[in-house]
């Protein structure tokens, strides 16, 4: 019998019991073909039993003495066993298990059971066995509803602290040990999202946990998700609520957020388990944020003409510094006890835009753009001079033009090539930025080929540019046979006067300030941005931005290669030098990053997994596995090591086991709709 997913259900004789009921002897299951261009082929996992009864009623096949083969060897025997009929598109049951090592929590097991309470709700019950600390039980319940859908996911457990301590106040740290009291430990992270009849549709996040490292003591998967209208970023939780209404021509959205931070502030050389982490209370809570645009039906003067608006209150319990604050502004002693600075902002935009193409293809987009902000602050440290009760408002009022000349050539029957070069001059009143505006939303600014162009290059309101700028760059793009292509962007930006508001004190020198961001001076960064694609299995980007000394302040690539049938690879690099100042403060980075499988017989390979720190000159993760993959079955056998210093247990290495099998259902905590 040939099951409608491509399984194959075979018996020596057929008893068909009841109209729904059939009984089956010297039965042999597998979900792998058994035939291929050459003819029959051993399935690579079977189950071969004395008898199996197909009840359609139960939507199940079950078994009597059971035997499981592994590419035909008999590997593990069960007096009974039962599973879904194929046709049966969620059923409950047992899960593929985890089977994990970590020198904190020991060997442990993670069995997923789902139990599916109707076509629209079910539960996965996945409790976390382990040999050296207290069971963990993980909970997942979803629900899908006319309108929408809810997720929540959450686990539990009673155990002390665990990781790696220093003990003997020897200055090593030593592993597997457990300190402070038993208590409670748990966590929360669930959605929902409801789509309302009409063009509303509203949700929300909740997610928080009781321990800072629970996630990495316990290693629990997929944490970090986006879900909702905003999202939180590595290791930062969010908890939201939104509404949003869009049309063809407007758009309007109203939220209210809080974070939980899970990031490590200041590292502990020794004891990782004594890692001072992000304190909650530097997190604002945002709310409400309030963000819409309108465009006419009508072409206004020719062009499209947009009006924007927004509107957010941040109230913070707790003193934060540089980069929210201005460097003239933040008190040069002490600032324990200092309260979060409180702040409020309105904001309208007015934008109108038009497209004019000569009869020689020269594309000219004129502009005029109007803005005004109005800021409300509180509690700002007591400087002297500094009011921070006044209604703070400035406005910009911008007009430009961005001109473009796309030139194409032909160059055989299969190539072009593409030149387009482009520029934009804007002129705009002075910026008026009042070193009382804290700075909230505009803290880190990536420069690419969109935003170089853009009017309002900071990504929030918080920052604005003004005065005379001339922008120019050039896209060079040949394309050739079989769809190979290969761009080359390069691109600048000129202003009349410098910047200093846009500069930023350094971490571990507060007196010495830096340009983060690559528009303080009178000439931006250059901007460099490639693509490539020689062949269709081999794909690359890149990306950077070069200081006016020559110096590269930020640049990622990525080479994506396929060989074969199966065989891929992808090779990262990324490095961020924008900051001058070494210390323990400093954040630049630089990072290599490695994944790739190689089949070398048949269905057997090897898989590698690594990325590189060669800031610190370690290899933060690595793994390296023998792989077995065919058409139904996946295993994979290797070692892995952690050596991320936000670990609370340190360096871990040990063997893991990677598992996934056709028919016999999936795991985890997958975020697909339920079907």
């Amino acid at each position: 019998m040939r099951l409608a997913n491509g399984a194959s259900l075979m018996a020596a004789t057929a008893v068909r019991r009841s109209e729904n009921v059939s009984e089956l002897n010297r039965v042999i299951f597998t979900p792998c073909p058994i035939c291929d261009v050459n003819g029959p082929k051993q399935p690579s996992i079977s189950i071969q039993a004395d008898k199996a009864v197909q009840d359609q009623d139960l939507r199940a096949i079950l078994y009597r003495n059971v035997v499981f083969r592994l590419g035909g060897v008999p590997i593990f025997y069960l007096p009974a066993f039962a599973h879904p009929d194929p046709s049966v598109e969620r059923a409950s049951g047992f899960l593929i298990p985890f089977p994990d090592f970590d020198e904190g929590r020991g060997v442990s097991l993670e069995v997923p059971y789902l139990h599916v309470v109707s076509p629209s709700e079910d539960w996965l019950i996945s409790p976390q066995i382990n040999t050296d600390v207290a069971p963990f039980l993980n909970l997942q319940w979803r629900r899908r509803f006319d309108t929408g859908t809810i997720v929540v996911r959450g686990g539990y457990t009673y155990e002390r602290n665990f990781g790696d301590f220093d003990q003997d106040g020897d200055g090593d740290a030593e592993s597997n040990v457990r300190f402070g009291d038993r208590t409670s430990r748990s966590y929360l992270l669930s959605h929902g999202e409801f789509d309302l009849q009409g063009p509303w549709r509203w949700g929300f996040t909740a997610e928080r946990t009781s321990d800072k490292t629970l996630f990495d003591r316990y290693s629990i998967r997929d944490t970090y998700q986006d879900n909702g209208l905003y999202y939180g970023d590595r290791r930062r939780l969010i908890s939201q609520l939104y509404a949003e209404r869009q049309t063809q021509r407007s758009y309007l959205s109203i939220a209210a957020f809080t974070m939980q931070s899970l990031r490590v502030a200041e590292f502990d050389p020794v004891t990782p388990a004594l890692n001072v982490f992000e304190d909650d209370k530097t997190l604002p809570l945002v709310a409400p944020l309030i963000d819409g645009r309108w465009e006419a039906d009508n072409p206004v003067f020719g062009g499209r003409l947009r009006l924007r608006g927004s509107a957010v209150a941040l109230t913070r319990d707790a003193y934060v510094g540089s980069p929210t604050l201005s460097p003239e502004l933040i008190p040069p002693g002490p600032t324990d006890g200092l309260p979060g600075v409180d702040s409020r902002r309105i904001t309208g935009q007015v934008d109108w835009r038009r497209t004019v193409i000569s009869p020689l293809g020269v594309r000219w987009e004129p502009f005029v753009d109007a803005r005004y902000d109005v800021y409300s602050v509180d509690d700002l440290p007591p400087m002297m001079g500094v009011d921070s009760n006044d209604i703070l408002t400035r406005g910009r009022a911008s007009a430009g033009v961005d001109v473009s000349y796309p030139l194409y050539r032909r160059l055989s029957a299969e190539s072009d090539l593409i030149l387009e070069p482009m520029a934009q001059v804007s002129i705009s009143t002075d910026a008026d930025l009042d070193p009382r505006i804290p700075n909230e939303d505009s803290q880190t600014l990536e420069l690419d080929h969109s935003s170089l162009f853009r009017m309002d290059r900071f990504p929030g309101y918080d920052l604005m540019e003004g005065g005379l700028r001339f922008t120019a760059g050039a896209r060079a793009t040949l394309r050739w046979s079989d769809n190979r292509s290969a761009s080359l962007f390069i691109g600048r930006s000129i202003r009349a006067d410098d910047q200093p508001a846009f500069l930023t004190p350094t971490p571990d020198d507060p007196n010495r300030l830096y340009d983060p961001s690559g528009l303080a001076g009178r000439t931006s960064d250059w901007v460099v941005q490639a693509t490539f694609a020689p062949s269709d299995r081999i794909r690359g980007w890149a990306h950077a931005t070069i200081d006016p000394n020559g110096e590269v302040r930020r640049a990622e690539t990525t080479v994506d290669g396929r060989w074969g049938r199966r065989n891929l690879a992808s090779l990262s690099y990324i490095i961020d030098r924008s900051n001058p100042v070494a210390g323990p403060l400093n954040r630049n980075y630089e990072f290599v990053q490695l994944t790739g499988q190689q089949f070398v017989y048949g269905n057997w390979g090897v898989t590698v997994n690594g990325i590189a720190d060669l800031e610190r000159d370690i290899i933060t993760r690595s793994e390296v596995g023998l792989l077995f993959d065919d058409d139904c079955f996946r295993v994979e056998l290797g070692w892995r090591r952690d050596n991320t210093r936000v670990r609370p247990t340190g360096p871990s290495e040990g063997v893991y086991i990677r598992l996934n099998l056709a028919t016999f259902g999936g795991s985890g905590y997958e975020r697909n709709d339920m079907r």
